[in-house]
């Protein structure tokens, strides 16, 4: 696999950032997801944190180095995270659990597959025109598709989310064969909510990853204000033909089957690690990454 990717959150105009986000790969598989931690309830933080981390651990356990089952992974992966947040509010004896939206993808064997509860989106861009996309599970966007037009007074209304009393809805989308140079794009309702779904997919597709997500955040950041939500985006770059730059391009031709590589933090101490993920640490987890994939190969080399 060869593929190009780029991930950026940023604060807006609310109190903290609760969005949380990252990417993971072996040999066979990448894995990305994106949690939007929701406000009204307490620590939306600490839900999208431990959303992304119990998904990127199971991850970690099952792709060995590829999953055996994408569509039985991402379902195990999201109630495992559901779970994840409940245990938390019980240990901490909390009158509310903390609750938060999360998209995951998966792309093994030249596809892509996905699952979503909430209104974190997926985009999925081909030649510059949106291919497909997620459905929120929203009032409104139930009254769209029920009525063919928006409800603006309960946008921001979920019927379903991670670490609610019942347990949440979802969606498992089918697997979808990409072809070189499809764009693949998750993101939290801070971006969504600010630009159209043409707008986001005709930025995706001009020039590289790295490029059009910083202009897609801040053109979002600059419509939503003062009081504008937290913007948080991944986005892939799936095998485009010609030159990537190095420090970008992840190949994983000479990755061995023991090499897991991760942007998203090891789940432990769950308070003690909600940093947020700024520029510096990103590119250093991207060094990282990059170095480890290095001395595998090397020792690949020096096998007879």
């Amino acid at each position: 696999m060869k593929f190009a990717v780029h991930q950026l959150s940023r604060q807006g105009g609310r109190e903290k950032n609760e969005d949380r986000m990252g990417y993971s790969y072996t040999r066979e598989a990448v894995l990305l997801a994106l949690a939007d931690g929701m406000g009204g309830h307490p620590k939306g933080e600490v839900a999208a944190q431990l959303a992304v981390q119990t998904v990127s651990d199971l991850f970690h356990r099952q792709a060995q180095p590829a999953l055996s089952n994408v569509a039985g992974f991402l379902s195990e992966a999201l109630m495992a995270a559901h779970q994840a947040i409940v245990d938390h509010g019980n240990a901490h004896a909390m009158l509310d659990n903390p609750r938060t939206t999360l998209v995951v993808a998966v792309i093994q064997n030249g596809y892509v597959q996905w699952i979503h509860s909430g209104d974190s989106r997926i985009y999925l861009v081909r030649r510059g025109k949106l291919l497909q996309r997620s459905r929120d599970h929203s009032y409104a966007e139930k009254h769209i598709m029920i009525r063919g037009q928006a409800d603006p007074m309960n946008r921001n209304i979920l019927f379903t989310c991670l670490g609610s009393p019942v347990a949440p809805l979802f969606d498992v989308s089918d697997p979808i064969f990409l072809h070189e140079g499809d764009r693949l794009l998750l993101c939290s309702d801070g971006l969504w909510s600010e630009l159209s779904d043409e707008h986001i997919a005709e930025q995706l597709a001009q020039g590289r990853v790295q490029d059009a997500v910083p202009l897609l955040v801040d053109e979002a950041l600059e419509r939503g204000g003062a009081h504008g939500d937290n913007v948080t985006v991944v986005a892939l770059d799936w095998e485009t033909p010609g030159d990537f730059e190095p420090t970008h391009m992840i190949s994983t031709e000479g990755v061995s089957d023991g090499v897991f590589a991760s942007t998203i933090q090891a789940a432990g101490n769950i308070d003690a690690s909600l940093d947020d993920f700024d520029d510096a640490a990103i590119e250093r987890s991207i060094a990282e990454i990059n170095e480890a994939i290095r001395r595998s190969s090397a020792r690949k080399g020096s096998n007879p």
